[in-house]
């Protein structure tokens, strides 16, 4: 496998390790659902009760989903939301019993250990059965194969980007349709606004102790410069790169200089995108979407949105979200298939994701009539195809785990002053859990 997964055009987040289970459930041995899908590609829609998990992270999108799903079939899904930072433990907990949902939803880069255990039942001749499929961004399904066999297709598409406030940009005399284009000019910008001097106003904001946040917004100012963050085989961490190291640089000036909301420093990630809504961040890396966004505080017309930019220059995005299928204790599988071949069509990606303000997961769906009319969504469908998705078997445990060793790298790098060999010391860390 390659340390990163390149974009043709859309595709999408981040989560943990789960402990060894069961082998996966094989489509000729599936029960309710034995060989090709019954009917057609469509699967079964006959009034079976469904349930399905999601974590806490994507549950504005799911919901949306799953609500009209339920309006529109006699199919009916019963959603659980659980908190982000119990997911592991919850499947965890369920697998070895045989007690998983009939769908469950996992954020891409840890499909690859789930499949891996087994988690998912194998749906390749479905996947191949879509009509669009051809059209379906490949990132989310790459990611979800295993040994040949496909298990997942892209549920939530997300993209990071960064969003700024253009009233407080205009505030603080800064061009707000002219958004930087450099770190160095997202540190002046942040700079700017704090120069307000206006109470319960900063410049920026950042999940100082969140893996995932900063795995999802940091490592694309890398890839802008063509700078990797992992080998190819996703076993040797390269986060003392140059990139990386101006990265540290820039945040922990900024977090010298007050610019930066102190809330940062312990932020764990479950409110880290609540702040930006609240009006009161110039700017910061965000998920790309518009859902839910817009309030009393932000008004929709002062949220804008600017690609990740390298140091010199350059854009790039991580193209991560969550990707979903049906799990190896289902027994109601033709009438799962029913809900992720509904998803993917058109009527669910048009008129549920992006009337939403979301990326959608075709691109032959990219120009629907909500994206067209909205540059913001413009921009996030053409950042897309430059974006990456990495790849490590051990991603969960490294990066996203609080206990992993790549949070103690960057807060000793931001928050302690870290010099060039402590980089170094606690890079070698984070190549050792990878190549465990």
């Amino acid at each position: 496998m390659k340390g990163h997964l390149r974009v043709p055009a859309i595709a999408t987040g981040l989560i943990l390790l789960l402990a060894a289970c069961n082998g996966g459930t094989s489509e000729s041995t599936a029960p309710g659902g034995a060989g090709s899908p019954a009917g057609d590609w469509q699967g079964v829609d006959d009034g079976t009760e469904l349930t399905m998990w999601t974590r806490a992270a994507t549950e504005a999108r799911s919901q949306a989903l799953v609500d009209a799903y339920n309006e529109s079939h006699e199919n009916q899904i019963e959603l659980r939301i659980v908190p982000t930072d119990d997911y592991q433990t919850v499947v965890g907990a369920a697998a070895p019993n045989n007690e998983l949902p009939d769908l469950f939803s996992a954020d891409v880069v840890f499909m690859p250990n789930w499949t891996s255990q087994g988690l998912f039942t194998d749906l390749t001749s479905r996947i191949d059965s879509l009509p669009y499929i051809d059209d379906v961004g490949q990132a989310h399904i790459v990611a979800s194969t295993w040994e040949g066999a496909k298990y997942g297709l892209p549920f939530i598409i997300d993209l990071s980007v960064w969003m700024y406030n253009k009233a407080l940009f205009e505030e603080a005399g800064l061009d707000p349709e002219a958004p930087p284009t450099t770190l160095a000019e997202f540190a002046d910008a942040a700079r700017a606004i704090q120069d307000l001097d206006r109470e319960g106003v900063y410049g920026t904001f950042f999940g100082g102790n969140c893996g995932g946040c900063n795995v999802f917004t940091w490592w694309p100012i890398s890839w802008a410069e063509g700078e990797p963050i992992m080998n190819e085989e996703g076993t040797e961490s390269l986060n003392n790169n140059d990139a990386m190291k101006e990265v540290y640089s820039t945040f922990a000036a900024l977090w010298e200089e007050g610019v930066i909301h102190p809330d940062s420093q312990a932020e764990a990630g479950p409110t880290w995108i609540g702040y930006f809504p609240e009006g009161s961040i110039g700017i910061m890396p965000m998920p790309a979407s518009l859902q839910g966004m817009a309030n009393e505080n932000l008004a929709d017309e002062d949220i804008g949105v600017t690609p990740i930019a390298g140091i010199s220059g350059g854009e790039s995005t991580f193209v991560g979200g969550d990707s979903i299928g049906i799990s190896k204790d289902s027994e109601n599988v033709d009438q799962a298939w029913n809900f992720l071949a509904w998803m993917l069509d058109e009527e669910a990606q048009v008129e549920v994701v992006a009337q939403g303000g979301n990326v959608v997961a075709r691109t032959d769906l990219a120009g629907n009539e909500y994206s067209s009319a909205d540059p913001r969504l413009v921009i996030f469908n053409e950042i897309a195809g430059q974006g990456e998705t990495p790849f490590a078997l051990r991603f969960g445990q490294t990066y996203n785990d609080p206990q992993g060793p790549w949070i103690p790298l960057f807060r000793a790098a931001v928050f302690e002053g870290a010099d060039d060999a402590t980089i170094e010391e606690l890079n070698e860390t984070i190549t050792q859990s990878l190549s465990e």
